[in-house]
């Protein structure tokens, strides 16, 4: 009779030893590769310290600290793989899962609109209304609005919807800055061949904020000529007469370039924003922008410097062509032409 075959041990699992980046990097270095100091990723963990907890008492579960630098760190680079590598310690199957579960928990209703808020209250507008007047002497403006192309690898459902006029896949947002350069208003959930109208037709705050007479009178947006003119948002002229038409182009242009610049920065800081993010499906990068756009405000309202995106070596964004002409003046509604003419007759009639 053959003797019994020896019983193979177990190999004993190894943990890869992880950096204690919170205690071994200073806030330079901290912010270099997470975008956030010490004191500042502790404020966003304590924001989600609950759903991110696991309470299982395993060894070498990540902590909600480390959930949220593997997440930081992924939003700066656009690299999984980099928060594999960088002596975080979790593989890379992990690193995906830990982003998934982070986003989720960051991306809630009431996390967001923490730190993304539109001004609404008389106090809130006067203080926006006179920050943007301090720049180009524009009376009236509350927030800058645009849209803002985010590549994305191809969907397996509805791709065509995806793909802009550009030729390439993505998710068209609409963003608003104040004077600060800090986010009011974010919309990330269109496919790319939805055009920045339509998308503002569609939102909350032409149907609720303005619609409905939220937003105290005499406040203004300032858009591109890609959108409709209306009594609450400004458009410039596409053939300025001179005298207050060409004066209010003159400031319009200045003062609304806040938001070409808050885009720039916001893509420059969280370079995931910069290429084509390879994740799926496209609900998981509308995420993905949102928390984004909320860690700038953070970052802003926490006094971390964020360079201007010129201050970069590399283009920060890929624009798209300009918008497609409007049609004729008759076609289109006369109520904000003719309120855009009043403005600029009464607010630009001289050169300021």
């Amino acid at each position: 009779m053959a003797a019994p075959a020896p019983l193979r041990q177990r190999r004993p699992r190894r943990f890869r030893e992880r950096k204690d980046v919170l205690h071994d990097l200073d806030d330079g270095e901290l912010i270099k590769r997470y975008r956030l100091d010490r004191a500042g990723i502790i404020f966003v963990t304590d924001l989600v310290r609950g759903p991110l907890t696991n309470p299982t008492g395993r060894n070498q579960v990540l902590t909600p600290e480390m959930k949220i630098i593997v997440l930081l760190r992924y939003l700066a680079t656009g690299k999984m793989q980099l928060c594999s590598m960088d002596d975080l310690g979790p593989s890379q199957q992990t690193v995906s899962q830990v982003i998934t579960e982070t986003l989720m928990a960051l991306s809630s209703n009431a996390i967001l609109t923490q730190f993304i808020t539109f001004p609404i209250t008389p106090h809130e507008t006067q203080r926006k209304i006179v920050d943007f007047q301090q720049i180009a002497g524009f009376p009236g403006v509350i927030g800058a609005i645009d849209g803002t192309h985010v590549r994305i690898s191809a969907p397996s459902e509805f791709e065509g919807e995806y793909v802009n006029r550009k030729g390439y896949h993505s998710i068209n947002v609409q963003v608003i800055f104040d004077a600060k350069y800090k986010i009011t208003d974010i919309v990330a959930k269109w496919p790319g061949s939805v055009h920045d109208a339509r998308i503002l037709n569609e939102s909350s705050l032409n149907r609720v904020v303005f619609g409905r007479g939220m937003v105290p009178d005499g406040c203004h947006l300032l858009g591109d000529s890609g959108y409709p003119s209306k009594k609450w948002l400004l458009t410039p002229y596409l053939r300025p007469q001179p005298g207050p038409q060409s004066n209010y182009n003159r400031a319009h242009k200045i003062t609304r370039s806040v938001v070409e610049r808050g885009i720039g920065q916001l893509k420059w800081w969280f370079h995931v924003l910069h290429g084509e993010i390879r994740v799926q499906p496209p609900s998981k990068v509308c995420q993905i922008i949102k928390v984004c756009a909320m860690l700038h405000n953070i970052c802003k309202d926490r006094n971390i410097y964020i360079p201007a995106a010129e201050d970069d070596e590399e283009e920060v964004d890929d624009p798209l062509p300009l918008q497609p002409p409007q049609p004729p003046a008759a076609q289109r509604p006369r109520e904000g032409l003719l309120y855009r003419d009043e403005f600029a007759d009464l607010h630009f009639r001289n050169d300021n």
